[in-house]
């Protein structure tokens, strides 16, 4: 009877603990696990919040590249760090699609962590090299249909978001394109611009220049509605192709069983820096927006988005393995 007695005593103390640490949290730096190699949308998104988000914190934030396995070295790391509120981790699409491109994945995007929030969206922009005799989504589908197998499309390699953007495009209007992927967006991009793929569907950050020295040719925006940074380029939807939307997003996480206050303290302060002119300037210089949402909408929205990938993988057996 003691024994329980003691054990009940501590589970109340630690139940207890928990809204006092959060009062008091946090009292040493955050790390913050990038799961992909510098230079790259994660690591530089992760370094455009992570002062802001520090000062709203009153801590340093730390970022971490853990990068290998498309990510899958950093995200198992981070799921299992203690709850505590001092190991975050940012990612992109991979986050949700890692789990049906790997036979075996070592982590689960909804139940191994706690979704601090949204953190950014950039759409993608199916982009021609101008030698491609395609001004529009409608001519080039009149092309591809009527030679089926002949054009190709670059990917920056199979499973990255400009793959699985292209297999969306080719599902929704049941078009046979080539393939061709590449070991990086650089240069799926190059070779595209050379005129040896005839498309690509890059991010709108890194077409942006190419568009506007004429050197591609921009048919349409992948997102909801247009870009003011391209606001004569269609969306895919308003071209005629109504399932292929495609956005990129980032989403901010902690290990699951994180205290649902530091959660919401994290939260908060996430959507602070986020409204800060420091981060709002240099997401528009990057073609991105900032996504603000609570920990609720961001968790229902990773799932949403598994369910929608996975469809989309098992459909065209994508298999990064």
């Amino acid at each position: 009877m003691t024994v329980i007695l003691r054990f009940l005593c501590a589970c109340l103390a630690l139940a207890a603990a928990h809204p006092a640490a959060a009062q008091t949290y946090p009292t040493q730096p955050i790390r913050m696990i990038a799961p992909f190699p510098p230079g790259g949308s994660v690591d530089i998104t992760a370094r455009f919040i992570a002062e802001p988000l520090g000062g709203q914190l009153g801590t340093r934030i730390v970022i971490e590249n853990r990068s290998g396995a498309s990510g899958n070295i950093g995200m198992e790391m981070a799921a299992r760090a203690a709850p505590d509120g001092y190991t975050l981790v940012l990612n992109t699409i991979p986050l949700v699609t890692n789990q049906s491109l790997f036979e075996k994945v070592n982590w689960d995007p909804v139940k191994d962590f706690a979704p601090i929030g949204m953190v950014a969206t950039s759409p993608h922009v199916l982009v021609v090299n101008p030698k491609v005799p395609a001004n529009t989504i409608a001519d080039l589908l009149r092309l591809a249909r009527a030679n089926p197998g002949k054009l190709s499309y670059a990917s920056a390699g199979v499973g990255t978001t400009f793959h699985l953007c292209g297999e969306m495009f080719k599902d929704s209007t049941q078009t046979f394109i080539l393939h061709v992927p590449y070991r990086g967006g650089g240069p799926a991009l190059q070779d595209t611009l050379a005129g040896q793929v005839d498309m690509s569907f890059p991010t709108l950050a890194a077409a942006l220049p190419h568009v506007k020295a004429g050197t591609l040719r921009a048919l349409a925006v992948t997102d909801t509605k247009r870009s003011p940074l391209l606001p004569n380029v269609p969306t895919l939807q308003e071209a005629g192709v109504q399932d292929a939307q495609f956005t990129q997003w980032l989403a901010l996480l902690a290990p699951a069983g994180t205290p649902p206050a530091v959660v919401t303290r994290l939260n908060a302060a996430l959507k602070s820096a986020l409204d800060t002119k420091e981060v709002r300037d240099k997401f528009q210089a990057n073609a991105m927006e900032a996504f603000v949402t609570t920990p609720d909408e961001a968790g229902k929205f990773i799932a949403s988005e598994t369910t929608r990938f996975a469809k989309v993988i098992k459909s065209r057996r994508i298999t990064a393995d």
